[in-house]
């Protein structure tokens, strides 16, 4: 169930309607409670005072109707200008990485202040009456209403500020920069804890493939694996005395009706057990980066080949990158990575998930970057000096031979 919230909140997160109805529905509740004070005198009292707008029901209506239409057009033009934003950054910086700004706080709060504005206009403007009504001026909620006119122009300021520098390929970079960080640091802590060494010499052996207790679940849908309930899976397999080898982990593609995990022994597997096995699993459209590093790797990556392409030719945003890239491999040079087995209380091996591996990062965020590249001195050079900081910031022998492995293999070190 958690994870189902996770995955649920992830995609709040990155939708570009629930803080613009958040706020909207706030203008909801504060015309009603502002009319209501108007209702019950405080308006009179504060005029008093000189401080709330104290116009004729003409004048009031005339106010809120001319900042409700302002508001209203200028959502639209908000509206256009981010779907221009997210045309450009499609075109030049890919797809993918329209989740970036989909899931901008800043535009979202733009968006929401233009439309709650409108909104607690409209609903103000609906509560005057004239004379022969039975005159009723909301001084107060009107007075609000030019406060929040007044605080959207310069929000209006900002967002073209904002707009034009999201745009700007090295901030974008820098912002898929630190959520790979944030992956990194959650999936990798500099404190492993007190888990078993991840030597192989030391961890247990798997039964064989042939082994004929063992049984395949498989897939129950297509997509990509975003996230693994490993907490409810190792209270599971300890409940029915399991041993699981997980076959996928978060960002790889699961085919329906192909295995997704290996369960023995085959004698303790029915049904429940099955659909309890699936359940940790939560499925998607797209790869997300909670649980999976190599996303921002990708995004990364995707970049700087579409920045090196013949259209673009931009070989400095494919620079900026191989940077960034190297900045995030460096802080994970340094760390022993979390053994890929779980083990239950009494240090009984129950999980194997294989987890990424430095080299398999490495690998994935360089090795498309040679490819594209190897041809342009400049991103040779880059990534030769990548590689040496990296040696440095490595300080275990495994991660230097792993450098020099994966240089060699790139035929790096002969150019």
């Amino acid at each position: 169930m958690r994870l189902i919230f996770l995955k649920y909140w992830e995609q709040v997160r990155t939708g570009f309607w629930f803080l613009p109805s958040l706020m909207a529905l706030g203008a909801l509740l504060a015309s009603t409670v502002t009319v209501a004070l108007d209702g019950a005198g405080v308006d009179r009292w504060l005029d008093a005072r000189g401080w709330v707008y104290a116009g004729g029901a003409e004048g009031a209506s005339a106010v809120l109707a001319a900042i409700a239409g302002a508001m209203i057009t200028i959502a639209g033009v908000v509206f256009s200008l981010t779907l221009v934003a997210l045309s450009q950054a499609s075109s030049q910086f890919g797809p993918r990485l329209l989740r970036n700004f989909m899931r901008d706080t800043a535009n979202q709060l733009v968006l929401g202040a233009f439309v709650s504005t409108f909104l607690y206009c409209l609903l103000v403007l609906r509560t005057i009456r004239r004379t022969d009504e039975g005159a009723f001026v909301p001084h107060l909620s009107v007075t609000i209403g030019v406060a929040l006119a007044v605080v959207s122009i310069g929000v209006l300021i900002y967002f073209i500020h904002h707009v034009s520098v999201s745009i700007h390929a090295d901030r974008l970079i820098s912002r898929v920069h630190q959520e790979l960080l944030a992956s990194i640091d959650r999936l990798f802590p500099e404190e492993i804890g007190d888990e078993p060494p991840g030597s192989v010499n030391s961890e247990p052996q798997l039964p064989d493939s042939d082994d004929e207790r063992f049984v395949a679940v498989p897939s129950p849908t297509d997509g990509y694996v975003q996230l693994i309930d490993a907490d409810g899976l190792l209270r599971l397999t300890v409940e029915r005395d399991l041993v699981v080898r997980i076959l996928l982990r978060p960002g790889d593609y699961a085919v329906r009706r192909l295995p997704l995990l290996r369960v023995w022994p085959s004698e303790r597997i029915d049904d429940d057990v099955r659909r309890a096995l699936v359940g940790v699993f939560v499925f998607g459209d797209e790869r997300t980066s909670p649980q999976d590093a190599g996303y921002p790797i990708a995004q990364l990556v995707e970049v700087a080949l579409r920045a090196l392409s013949p259209g673009i030719n931009d070989p400095f945003t494919a620079i900026t990158c191989i940077d960034r890239l190297t900045s995030a491999l460096a802080r994970l040079a340094d760390r022993e990575l979390p053994s890929p087995w779980r083990f239950d209380e009494e240090r009984r091996p129950r999980i194997y998930a294989p987890a990424a591996t430095f080299e398999g990062l490495l690998s994935a965020s360089f090795r498309p970057i040679w490819e594209f590249g190897k041809g342009h001195a400049l991103i040779v050079e880059r990534l030769r000096h990548a590689l040496d900081t990296l040696a440095a910031a490595g300080i275990g022998q495994d991660r230097q031979e792993q450098i020099r492995r994966f240089a060699k293999s790139i035929s790096l070190s002969e150019v």
